[in-house]
C-alpha cells in the first residue's frame, strides 16, 4: 500500500489534530464523560484516515479510465459511499452509549483541517504517482 505524499501528511495531521481534539475534550469535561469524548474522537478520527486511503485509490483508479463518463460516475458513487459511511458512524455514535457524540463530531473535522492545513503547506517536491 503506498501512499503519497499529501496523504501521507493528511493522516498525520489527522491524527495530531485528534490528538488535540481529545486534550481539548479531557480539559473540558475533566471527569469519565473525557473518556467518552475520546473514544468518539478517536474512531471517527480513525475512519477518516481511512476515507482518506478510499479518497486517493477512487481518484487514482478514476484517472486510469478511458471513458470520461465512467470515470466520472466512478467518483460520484464512491463520493456517495463516502458521505453515507461518515452518516452511519455518526449515528452510530449517537447510539452507542460508551462513545460520545461532541466528540464523533470534533473527530469528523479533523479531515477538514488536515485538508486546510496540507492546502497551506503544500505539497511540495511531490512527484506525480504513476498508474499502475
Amino acid at each position: 500500500m503506498s501512499l503519497s505524499a499529501t496523504v501521507k501528511k493528511m493522516i498525520i495531521i489527522m491524527c495530531v489534530s485528534g490528538a488535540v481534539f481529545i486534550a481539548a475534550g479531557a480539559a473540558y469535561y475533566r471527569s469519565v464523560e473525557a473518556l467518552n469524548f475520546a473514544l468518539g474522537a478517536a474512531v471517527t478520527t480513525g475512519f477518516n484516515v481511512i476515507k482518506t486511503i478510499m479518497l486517493e485509490r477512487s481518484a487514482i483508479r478514476a484517472s486510469g479510465m478511458e471513458d470520461g463518463n465512467a470515470a466520472s460516475n466512478y467518483v460520484r458513487l464512491q463520493s456517495l459511499l463516502r458521505f453515507v459511511l461518515t452518516g452511519a458512524v455518526l449515528v452510530a455514535a449517537v447510539l452507542i452509549p460508551f462513545i460520545g457524540t461532541w466528540g464523533a463530531i470534533a473527530g469528523v473535522l479533523t479531515m477538514n483541517v488536515a485538508a486546510f492545513v496540507v492546502k497551506i503547506i503544500g505539497a511540495r517536491g511531490e512527484k506525480p504517482q504513476e498508474n499502475s
